[in-house]
């Protein structure tokens, strides 16, 4: 692939462009899924967590290190691409056998079952096309992986409204994310199938299992990540059936959707291999760019988790419809994950770029461990709030562990941002509590999230301008 001269907004755009897509897409398919039924609403959620448990199965952490591996340029992009595919196929055979194990022991009805396997298949299969657009965020070629994936959620979402209109079974509507995946990895095929084939018979399997021995790291970390994101969903359809598991997913659609759109596609995809790179050639830089990050990003989580908070009531009814009132509070109780996740992501990235995965799988471990102690005593008695608290002191945990080693290793946070970001919160919350009596509730939250916002642009500019500088010394 010829690369071009792409500026981090571009690349950034490419990935966002394609990514709002599949997110309008996604949002109309699943309102009207929630609209239609909330008990099949609830099974499609249960059914794509599965399929996002048998996708962390999948890649086990192995797209950090491949990105690691292709920043340092360890071998030939192809011969990387071919041990990681060849690593993730067998880890996709053994987490699907699990996964239908795992269907079977719950004794869930054969209709869930059908869809559980349809949905999560396909989903787990992506993560091998997933290796491909990796290789694109290292050689800067996100527009290659944005309009790939943008091409394939038109015609996988495409499919799954038209047979949602159209009176087909659930069982045919489920079919959405096979099309959806597969178109992917035609695009993949067509472009490495022939030299991923070569490169393996060159290489040999003991090159595939260097290649994952040194990910063993990252295959910890993500087997942790896995359930400390998932497990609670598992305990709710156990003591609250498909309807808990409805209500939970409502709100967590928002936030999530919110928290990946930063960590996934800005921090994992197109910070993450430039902060790789920094941190073998250029240190200050490295320094520069991820205190501009953290103080940004903190700054751009307040005021879409203060809208959330105070909208929850309009925003879940509108979307969803009065069925929904539990989520209308647990909404209220999950935007603080939006900002914790925020921070645990960017300080994570930057502990692997700077090559202490070891210290964060240890952080990851206590992080399960309290994630698996707080389901078991939360939610019997209390489903859905204790669900939500659940992942918030989990999320919590997380951001205090991965954060302080950052804050104590390279000064994440410097004494004048946070300054500033005290001087901000605490006027917001001065206009917030102080005009409580004002007749508009618009008004007085226009107003609050004003002072957020000017804070938040000027970071964003700060950073931008600290980009060009470094792009322009390169």
């Amino acid at each position: 692939m010829t690369k071009p001269r792409l500026t981090i907004l571009q690349r950034f755009g490419y990935l966002l462009s394609a990514h709002w897509l599949r997110e309008i897409l996604q949002t109309v398919f699943t309102i009207s899924l929630a609209r239609y039924a909330t008990e099949i609403y609830g099974q499609f959620m249960l059914a794509i967590n599965m399929g996002h448990l048998l996708l962390f199965a999948t890649e086990f952490g192995l797209n950090q290190h491949l990105s690691t591996m292709l920043a340092r340029k360890k071998s030939y992009p192809t011969r990387i691409l071919a041990q990681v595919t060849l690593i993730k196929s067998v880890f996709l055979f053994i987490g699907w056998l699990t996964m239908l194990g795992f269907i079977f022991w719950q004794d869930y009805p054969a209709e869930l079952r059908i869809i559980i396997l349809l949905v999560a298949t396909p989903i787990g299969l992506s993560g091998i096309g997933n290796s491909f657009f990796v290789a694109c965020q290292v050689l800067e070629r996100q527009d290659v992986e944005g309009k790939t994936r943008g091409f394939a959620s038109l015609i996988g979402y495409g499919y799954g409204m038209i047979t949602m209109f159209t009176g087909i079974p659930t069982v045919a509507i489920a079919m959405f994310k096979a099309v959806e995946t597969l178109c992917n990895l035609a695009v993949v095929a067509k472009i490495f199938f022939r030299r991923l084939i070569e490169a393996l018979k060159e290489d040999g399997i003991n090159k595939d299992w260097q290649a994952w021995r040194e990910g063993l790291v990252f295959t910890a970390m993500a087997i942790c990540a896995i359930f400390y994101n998932k497990i609670n969903l598992f305990f709710l359809q156990n003591h609250a059936g498909s309807e808990g598991v409805a209500q939970y997913s409502v709100t967590w659609q928002l936030v999530d959707g919110i928290s990946i759109l930063v960590s996934s596609l800005l921090l994992g995809k197109v910070l993450f291999p430039l902060l790789t790179k920094l941190w073998v050639n250029n240190r200050n830089d490295f320094l520069t760019l991820a205190r501009n990050s953290a103080a940004w990003l903190v700054a751009a989580a307040l005021p879409v988790s203060y809208l959330l908070f105070v909208e929850s009531d309009r925003i879940i009814t509108l979307i969803y419809g009065s069925g929904y009132a539990p989520a209308i509070l647990m909404q209220k109780q999950l935007v603080g994950c939006i900002i914790l996740a925020f921070l645990h992501n960017l300080a994570s990235y930057l502990m692997i770029s700077m090559n202490r995965q070891r210290i964060l799988l240890v952080m990851y471990i206590v992080g399960l461990a309290i994630n698996l102690a707080a389901c078991s005593l939360l939610i019997p008695d209390s489903p859905l709030s204790g669900a939500a608290y659940a992942i918030l002191l989990t999320k919590a945990l997380m951001a205090l562990m991965t954060v302080s080693f950052c804050q104590f290793s390279i000064k994440l946070f410097t004494l004048r941002d946070t300054l500033r970001l005290a001087t901000t919160i605490g006027a917001a919350a001065a206009i917030h509590f102080g005009l409580s009596d004002i007749p508009y509730r618009e008004a007085r939250e226009l107003l609050v999230i004003a002072p957020l916002l000017f804070h938040t642009f000027r970071l964003y500019r700060r950073q931008q301008t600290t980009l060009a500088e470094q792009r322009n010394n390169a």
